[in-house]
């Protein structure tokens, strides 16, 4: 029986390891990502927590925790890991797993956001911050958040609504098809 346990644990961190070109071993519980994580008060799980999950083969907790949804993938975590450990790189990974294994989380509207996000990228080569703000209100059903501020914003022409487009979109895209394609044969 406690061969099977470990067979399990070792199963998940490898494929963690695997997937995400990280070596999860060499993490030792320091703390020192969780200690410069900007968003660590609104988590479930620290980084570090998360780490250790992973080591201890709690595939279920780690893919239906909030943590891996909240995120920014700013990289503190990553800059100040004495080991070298990309935790950023391993919370991506740990999003891609659970989309592709189908796990139902709380933080819905953070994948709307990053949908809406990246597909601006996709499409215009750049970011417009307006339309990004309305299309996520629009798509999480909060349609006048913002609204007050938004006209006051438009009004003294700190925002608009046109937006700029960057020459060669279709390099950007590209760019995105060849990830799709690294995604759907499990290379990422």
């Amino acid at each position: 029986m406690i061969y099977q346990l470990n067979a399990g644990v070792q199963k998940f961190g490898e494929t963690i390891s695997e997937l995400s070109g990280v070596d999860i071993s060499t993490c030792y519980q320091c703390g020192k990502c969780t200690a410069g994580c900007p968003i660590v008060m609104e988590m479930s799980h620290t980084p570090n927590q998360i780490m250790r999950l992973i080591q201890l083969g709690l595939k279920e907790d780690v893919l239906n925790s909030p943590t891996i949804w909240l995120c920014a993938s700013c990289e503190t975590c990553t800059t100040r890991c004495p080991k070298g450990v990309d935790i950023a790189k391993v919370m991506d990974t740990l999003r891609i797993l659970a989309i592709k294994e189908g796990y139902r989380h709380k933080e819905r509207n953070v994948i709307a956001f990053n949908k809406i996000f990246l597909d601006s990228i996709k499409n215009n080569g750049r970011l417009q911050e307006t339309r990004l703000a309305m299309a996520y209100n629009l798509k999480t059903l909060n349609f006048f958040k913002d609204m007050a501020l938004g006209h006051k914003l438009f009004r003294k022409g700190k925002i608009s609504f046109s937006s700029d487009k960057i020459n060669k979109t279709d390099a950007v895209r590209a760019i995105f098809e060849r990830s799709k394609e690294f995604l759907d044969k499990g290379e990422i």
